[in-house]
C-alpha cells in the first residue's frame, strides 16, 4: 500500500494517543514514534483528559479508544463535533468483534475517519503487519497531507454541468475505503425502493465490519441490503455489500442476460480484499449500462478497473477532493482520465435521486 508523500520540508504529523490502558498507550506511542514523519506529542487516559489535551496541544491526528472511564470515545467525538475549537482527524481504536465493529461504525458516523484494529498482542509485540498498518493509516489521514494533496493534484471538477436525469442503468458499482462508511450512509439511502438494477459495494474492511456496515445500512436504506458472502443472482433493487476478505464481480449470464454476483477469494494475492479493481473490471463488460462511483480512500485501488469501465462507455463519478477523508482512490481515477464527473457526497446522492426522472433542459445527461 503506497504511503502519501508529505515532502522533505513538511513538519511531522503531531499525534495524541488516547487509551485507558497504559500498556496500549505505550505500545501505540512507541510504534508511531518510530517513524520520522510522526511525532507523538501527548497521551491521554480517558475521554475528558483527551478533550483537555486536544484543546491545549492541538494535535493533527488522534488515535481514540472507545471504552474508557469518565468519558468514552463516542462522547469525545460528540463533543468535538459540537465544538468550535480545534478538531483533529480521529482514528478509532477498536477490537475486531461484532460489538466493536458496530461501535466503530457509529464512531465514524460521528466524525472518525477510519479505524485501527486494536489487537493488544500484535501491537504490544511490535508485529510487523500491525505496525505497518498503524503507521500507514495515521500518515494517510494527516490533515496537512490531505490538504496539500488536494491542492497539488486536484484539477477543476470534470463536467460541472453533469446530471444523471434521464439516464437508466442495469447496475451500479461503488468502490470505497478510508472515510467511506459515512459517505455510503449519505449516498446509499438516495437509491429509491424498486431501483432498476443491483447496487454492489466494495469497501475495504474486514468481514466483521462489512457485516456490521450491512446491518447499519439496512436500517437507513430503502433498498434491501445483503451482506454478499456467496455467489448469487444480482437482483434489481438490492444493495450488496461485499464481504471483507473476498472479492466480488458482476457478470451477465449469456443464456438469460440476468446479472450474477460472483464472490471469490481469488486473486488471493490482491492487496485489497475486497478489491475495487476486480469489481470495476467485471462491470466494464456491461458498458454504458453500468454506473461506477469511486469514494474516498488511500492508494489507487479501482483506477485500472475504472479505466476499463470508462473505455467501455460507462459513466464514472468520483468523490470530489475537498470532500474526501483521503483523496487517493478518486484522484487515481481522475489521473487515468476515467472520471466523468466529480461531486461531493451530497451531490452524488442528489444525482442518484434523479436517475430515471425526466431530463431538465439545458443540463447535459453525460460528459
Amino acid at each position: 500500500m503506497p504511503l502519501e508523500k508529505s515532502g522533505p520540508s513538511s513538519p511531522p504529523v503531531r499525534v495524541l494517543v488516547v487509551d485507558d490502558s497504559a500498556v496500549m498507550r505505550r505500545a501505540i506511542s512507541t510504534i508511531l514514534s518510530s517513524h520520522p514523519s510522526l511525532q507523538v506529542i501527548e497521551s491521554a487516559r480517558d475521554g475528558q483528559d483527551a478533550l483537555d489535551k486536544i484543546a491545549k496541544c492541538k494535535p493533527d491526528v488522534v488515535t481514540l479508544d472507545i471504552e474508557m472511564p469518565v468519558l468514552d470515545g463516542l462522547g469525545v467525538l460528540t463533543k468535538l463535533r459540537a465544538s468550535a475549537g480545534h478538531r483533529p482527524v480521529v482514528l478509532v481504536c477498536s477490537t475486531l468483534t461484532a460489538q466493536g465493529s458496530q461501535t466503530a461504525l457509529k464512531a465514524m458516523s460521528l466524525g472518525a475517519v477510519d479505524f485501527i484494529e486494536k489487537n493488544p498482542d500484535a501491537l504490544g509485540s511490535g508485529n510487523a503487519e500491525a505496525r505497518k498498518s498503524l503507521i500507514e493509516k495515521v500518515r494517510a489521514v494527516a490533515p496537512f497531507m490531505r490538504a496539500s494533496a488536494v491542492k497539488a493534484v486536484a484539477p477543476p471538477r470534470p463536467n460541472p454541468g453533469f446530471s444523471l436525469a434521464g439516464r437508466s442503468f442495469d447496475a451500479v458499482v461503488i468502490g470505497s475505503s478510508t472515510g467511506g462508511p459515512p459517505v455510503l450512509e449519505t449516498i446509499c439511502p438516495a437509491f429509491p425502493a424498486g431501483f432498476k438494477g443491483p447496487v454492489v459495494v466494495a469497501q475495504h474492511m474486514p468481514a466483521l465490519f462489512t457485516r456490521s456496515m450491512s446491518e447499519r445500512l439496512a436500517s437507513i436504506c430503502k433498498l434491501k441490503v445483503v451482506h454478499a458472502e456467496h455467489d448469487c443472482i444480482a437482483e434489481p433493487g438490492i444493495l450488496y455489500i461485499t464481504v471483507g476478505g473476498k472479492h466480488s464481480r458482476i457478470v451477465r449470464q449469456p443464456t438469460t442476460s440476468r446479472l450474477r454476483l460472483e464472490v471469490s477469494s481469488e486473486p488471493a494475492s490482491a492487496l485489497y480484499k475486497p478489491s475495487v479493481n476486480e469489481l470495476f473490471r467485471s462491470a466494464a463488460a456491461l458498458g454504458p449500462a453500468c454506473l461506477g462511483i469511486m469514494l474516498t480512500g488511500m492508494g489507487d485501488d479501482g483506477a485500472q478497473g475504472a479505466k476499463a469501465m470508462h473505455g467501455a462507455g460507462a459513466t464514472i463519478i468520483t468523490q470530489s477532493g475537498e470532500s474526501c477523508a483521503v483523496y487517493g482512490m478518486p484522484r487515481a481515477v481522475v489521473e487515468v482520465g476515467a472520471a466523468t464527473a466529480a461531486m461531493t457526497p451530497e451531490e452524488i446522492a442528489q444525482a442518484i435521486r434523479t436517475i430515471g426522472t425526466p431530463r431538465t433542459t439545458g443540463i447535459p445527461a453525460a460528459a
